[in-house]
């Protein structure tokens, strides 16, 4: 039996524990690197960085918009004012934890923290950082797999897991980018992978709570998918694409996320 097969078995909501607890493994064998490398290279991050946006790019629109879009007509809703309206959301609620939630990007100094003010420590500020890249990864999943489970749609389960293996992807340069920049704030490796891992284990949380809201509130289900896409959004050019381009080389950064996007696009059409 394949791993599509194999999965088709269980409950969406099991599905998205299953796809989303994959994700946050593959962002703590990100963060395992700061076993191997005191240090990342500026140019390898900028190209890691870009990797991630390009992902989050195509994944928005193949493997969430499209099916909103797709859906909302059978359900007979107004196809663009529903994805239109759970785009927007999406990214207005990222804008609001962003203003609440303390945190501070790579390659800043600390007086640039964002959010409340708070006197926690610089570590802590930037794992809190890619924690809230990790929220509307985890969600996305999730509602993939809710999606797949009610089947009017051309969302599939091979396109769920083809997200869930997407995010995957851009989570193992994501975990390095925590742990061993830590290594550098003077925390051992230990507790720079520990918290760097940790960065990751909102995604099946949100991935449960995605999964199981979609499939309880079945009409829903266009404005969830249009939502995941616009918090995905939101990160991508809030923070992932500024972040990467900090260096005055930016050409590095772009490459990165086109080949992030075509991977993307990829397993989409591959696996959807």
């Amino acid at each position: 039996m394949n791993f599509e097969g194999f999965i088709s078995q269980y409950n969406p909501v099991m599905q998205a524990l299953f796809a989303t607890l994959f994700t946050w493994f593959v962002t703590a064998l990100g963060a395992a690197m700061v076993f191997f490398f005191k240090e990342i290279k500026k140019k390898v991050l900028d190209i890691m960085l870009g990797f991630a946006a390009g992902v989050m790019i195509a994944a928005s629109f193949w493997s969430l918009l499209a099916p909103a879009i797709e859906m909302s007509e059978k359900l007979g809703k107004n196809p663009w004012l529903t994805a239109a309206a759970g785009f927007l959301t999406g990214g207005i609620f990222l804008f609001a934890v962003d203003k609440i939630m303390p945190h501070l990007h790579l390659g800043l100094d600390i007086s640039k923290a964002e959010g409340i003010h708070t006197s926690l420590k610089r570590s802590i500020l930037l794992v809190l950082a890619i924690t809230l890249h990790n929220i509307p990864e985890g969600l996305a999943v999730g509602v993939a797999f809710g999606a797949a489970a009610i089947n009017q749609t051309n969302a599939t389960i091979g396109g769920a897991i083809a997200l869930a293996i997407g995010i995957g992807l851009q989570n193992f340069p994501e975990g390095a980018a925590v742990s061993i920049p830590l290594r550098r704030e003077n925390l051992s490796r230990f507790k720079a992978f520990m918290y760097g891992q940790a960065s990751g284990i909102v995604e099946p949380i949100a991935g449960v709570l995605g999964a199981w809201l979609v499939t309880i509130f079945i009409q829903i289900l266009p404005f969830a998918l249009s939502f995941a896409a616009g918090a995905m959004i939101y990160v991508v050019i809030e923070e992932l694409i500024p972040e990467s381009q900090l260096n005055s080389e930016t050409d590095w950064s772009t490459m990165g996320a086109m080949i992030g996007f075509a991977v993307m696009m990829v397993l989409d059409v591959a696996l959807g």
